[in-house]
């Protein structure tokens, strides 16, 4: 199994939000952030994962979504 350059787009936006407070949010700006970022963002809301296609904040699926990835990632850099 290959992971997507789409999936690693909306990881890489998953580990932009704060893991510890659900009161941080994000917002993905149109006309600054990259292509893949804004369409990574679309897909985690169509996903259920966050609460507006441009960021907002995450769902409850979305923080254990974060919370898997941030444990993914140490696993991987430890």
């Amino acid at each position: 199994m290959t992971i997507s350059s789409e999936h690693i787009a909306e990881l890489n936006l998953l580990s932009q939000f704060e893991s510890s407070s659900g009161q941080a949010g994000i917002k993905v700006h149109q006309g600054d952030a990259p292509k893949e970022t804004v369409q990574a963002a679309e897909r985690l809301f169509a996903k259920g994962l966050i609460t507006r296609d441009d960021g907002g904040y995450l769902t409850p699926l979305g923080s254990e979504a974060v919370e898997l990835t941030l444990k993914l990632q140490s696993i991987l850099t430890s």
